[in-house]
Order: structure tokens, then sequence, then C-alpha cells
């Protein structure tokens, strides 16, 4: 897996470089801004690339905006945004523009090495990343609509879902079945209007109806 990674601190981005490699990725190229992100990712046309939001001369929302501008030039370009804090309108605004190989992740997440390179393959292969502490205040922050209809279990399954987890994942978070995830996602898709039989493009509109971005 080819990686280009954008990260302003010196310390951080060094320290990414090691784990990824270390992982058996290639890092094609380390930058420290979005400028450079730009035209890493143009020269290189990385599988992944890995950008943090806050980078020069603002530090405001460089490296998202970045990213979305690669995403309109190469929709295959899968993505991981690092964040320092929880900004639910930064998951939205990635995730409104595209369902497939994003992610969205905390900086703390790097911490917790295999989880974190888990989630790096899982949107490199076309999945979704979305930390679980913005799963958990988006849960905590919807009121009166239609997934008051879910039940707690079933609430936990589409966090998960969420985080991308596949059914086999969500089983083992949860310790139940298999077969108990299916009946619990059909139960989310049926109380939150989703007809069809895509099961992977309703899993991909249940995430939005859940981040509000549909």
């Amino acid at each position: 897996m080819r990686v280009v990674l954008a990260e302003d601190s010196v310390l951080l981005r060094e320290g990414l470089v090691w784990v990824l490699r270390s992982a058996g990725m290639e890092v094609v190229a380390a930058v420290e801004d979005a400028e450079g992100l730009l035209r890493a990712a143009e020269e290189h046309r990385p599988d992944l690339v890995v950008t943090d939001v806050r980078m020069p001369p603002s530090h405001t929302d460089e490296g998202l905006r970045a990213a979305l501008v690669l995403r309109r030039q190469w929709p295959d370009m899968s993505i991981v945004v690092l964040s320092q804090y929880v900004e639910e309108r930064y998951a939205a605004t990635l995730l409104s523009t595209t369902t497939t190989g994003v992610g969205y992740l905390l900086k703390d997440r790097v911490a917790d090495v295999p989880e974190f390179l888990d989630a790096l393959r899982r949107v490199a292969t076309g999945g979704t990343a979305l930390d679980p502490e913005v799963v958990a205040q988006l849960l905590v922050r919807r009121h009166s609509d239609p997934l008051d209809r879910l039940t707690r279990r079933e609430k936990e399954v589409l966090a998960l879902i969420a985080e991308g987890r596949s059914n086999t994942g969500i089983a083992e978070a949860l310790s139940v079945s298999e077969s108990a995830v299916g009946k619990h996602i059909n139960n989310i898709f049926a109380k939150l209007d989703l007809a069809g039989d895509d099961k992977d493009h309703r899993r991909v509109l249940a995430v939005l109806r859940f981040l509000r971005v549909s």
C-alpha cells in the first residue's frame, strides 16, 4: 500500500512514518502542509492519504479542504483525516461528499497501533472508519428523529457500523452471533425506512442518516 502522509508536527509525522513502514506500508511522501500534500498526491497518486485537519498557515481546516480537493480530482483515492479534537462538522463534511474509502480519527487513536492500522486498511479497501468518540457524541445529541425508534442494542450496532465495522467485527465487539447482528441490522433498515435489496448501500445510508448529512 502506497501512502502520502501530511502532518505539521515533526515528532508525530516521523512517528507515523515509522508505524506505517513497520506495518509494511510504503510511505512515498511525508509533508508538513496542505500545499505539499496536494503536490505529493498528484505526483505519487497513492492508495491512501493520511492527513491532519489543521495545518499551516492558519492551522484551521487546511488539511480537510485539501482532502476534499483530492477526492474531487481522484475519487478512488482513499483518505483518512486525523484530528486532535472531536469536530463533528469535519466528519460530516467529509462523508457528505463520498461514502467509500474515507475515515475520520482522533490522533489519540494512533496510540493503539493495531486498531489504527486496522482502520487504515479498512479505508484503503473502500470501507469507512469513524472514530468511536465522534460516534458516541452523535448518539448523545440525537433527539426526536427516526433514530429514537431504535433499541439500545440497535443503536450500539449502528454506532459500530458507523465506525466501519463488518458484521463479524460487530459480533465480536458485542459478544453476540453474526445472525443476531444481521437481525439487528435488518431492524435498523426497517425502522429508518431504508428499503431496497443492496445491504451495503443501505449501510451507507444508515450512517449518513446517523450523521444527518443525507
